[in-house]
């Protein structure tokens, strides 16, 4: 029987210095079987303690009802900050509200039906690149990674990747992932905030780079702000919505942290999730001519069509379940705690992980296997609601969820429509988790035309 590719899961009881090195390799692997069934576990180092939430209330308590009392941990970010600086993705308390209340605004609904040409443009151009090809086995995370950093320039910044600043970042950006190890010093040893952090050569120089365009990007739509020649796109209406409490605007330097993050978020998450999926496509081919069938409703660029991409969204939904772009998500418990008869110290680190909750063996029904009807079932919909957090949960969740939720189905269905993707004689690609759960080796398919 078919299944979709799993990491192996390590020996239940390891030494830490085998877990820093497992855990620097790959997070996935570097966790025992038993998370997928446990509702709680507990892992202690000389220099903190970590509890792993499974149990749906649980997670529902730290992401849900109490978010307050568990801000996220600065541990994860160690490693991101040359690129992302004090973006929303990093910050906590007074600093992350005030930038959700000037970013929330570009993403509501109705933005979602004013950006929708520029994601129809950039699925256009997907497709068209990857006809070209037809008849080649194609590495798909570098063809879906170029795809999503095309939606995010034409809808931040109303160019297209082939533009020149946008293809720069682009190729930065790649250097960059090569470069960026999962694992920061800092993540394990929590050292105080005075003292410096040690960062790879390369990656504080490929960080600088992108950083530095994406200055010139955002210098020059403020420019172009003042001088009232902006398209109204993502950008200009972010860099022009004041916080409602006091009035003020992002600063040059606040806006490229928030760049940079739409663009990690945007680009890196969706282009694993959108590889993945392309995946299970070949991987499934029965399922893959269900989503080409509807794809035929394609016409042109009406945002009303995504309502008629039913099967193309429980197959996006699916991947997302089985390949969480960010499998693991930390907070920092901000006082004592007492969960399932255990004492949580103060400071202690409260891992969700949607790795281990999406594939959940006391919650999921074939948890390991790709059932997108499994979402028209009691137990689907049941654990939709309590199992599901690909986008986090809460007032902390993603920002661009929407957006992602047609960017990924509408790419995946306009490619399908046109193209069909089979697998090749290379061996399965297992997912490890860098920046987002990508795969050891590439995920290799042969393309050809319908």
């Amino acid at each position: 029987m078919k299944r979709p590719p799993k990491p192996p899961a390590r020996a239940d009881r390891v030494s830490l210095l085998r877990y820093m090195a497992l855990f620097r390799r790959d997070i996935l692997s570097a966790q025992p079987a038993r998370l997928y069934r446990a509702w709680m576990a507990e892992f202690r180092t000389p220099f903190f303690r970590s509890y792993l939430m499974n149990q749906p209330d649980l997670v529902s308590e730290v992401l849900r009802k109490r978010p307050e009392d568990f801000p996220k941990s600065d541990r994860i970010g160690e490693g991101l900050r040359p690129l992302l600086g004090d973006s929303v993705f990093l910050t906590n308390g007074a600093t992350w509200e005030r930038q959700r209340r000037i970013i929330d605004p570009a993403f509501e609904g109705g933005r979602l039906r004013d950006t929708f040409p520029a994601m129809w443009a950039a699925a256009e151009a997907a497709t068209a690149r990857l006809t070209r090809r037809a008849g080649d086995e194609v590495e798909i995370e570098a063809e879906t990674s170029h795809a999503a950093a095309d939606v995010i320039f034409r809808t931040l910044f109303s160019i297209p990747i082939e533009h020149e600043v946008a293809a720069q970042v682009f190729s930065e950006f790649r250097d960059y992932q090569r470069s960026q190890p999962i694992l920061n010093l800092a993540a394990f040893v929590p050292l105080p905030k005075w003292m410096p952090r040690f960062f790879r050569r390369d990656t504080r120089a490929a960080a600088a780079s992108i950083r530095k365009l994406i200055t010139q990007l955002t210098a020059e739509r403020m420019d172009a702000i003042g001088a009232g020649t902006a398209p109204d796109d993502l950008a200009t209406k972010i860099m022009t919505t004041r916080d409602p409490e006091t009035g003020e605007t992002f600063s040059t330097g606040e806006m490229v942290d928030q760049v940079a993050i739409f663009f990690l978020a945007g680009h890196e998450t969706s282009a694993s999730a959108l590889a993945w999926t392309l995946y299970l496509m070949a991987l499934y081919p029965e399922w893959q001519e269900r989503v080409a069938e509807e794809a035929k409703a394609l016409q042109g660029p009406d945002f009303g069509v995504m309502s008629k991409l039913r099967i193309s969204r429980d197959v996006f939904r699916e991947a997302l379940r089985l390949y969480p772009p960010v499998p693991m998500m930390v907070r920092e418990a901000a006082c004592p705690e007492h969960f399932r008869d255990r004492d949580v110290p103060k400071g202690s680190q409260i891992v969700l992980s949607p790795w281990h909750l999406h594939r959940h063996e006391r919650l999921w029904d074939n948890p390991d296997g790709f059932d997108p009807g499994r979402y028209g079932t009691e137990n689907g919909k049941t654990c939709l609601r309590a199992a599901y957090i690909p986008f986090s949960a809460g007032r902390r969740v993603c920002t661009g969820a929407g957006f992602a939720m047609v960017e990924g189905p509408l790419i995946l269905s306009m490619l399908l429509r046109d193209l069909k993707v089979e697998l090749t004689d290379r061996p399965a690609p297992v997912p490890v988790a860098h920046l987002t759960v990508r795969s050891d080796k590439g995920i290799w398919l042969r393309i050809s035309r319908r």
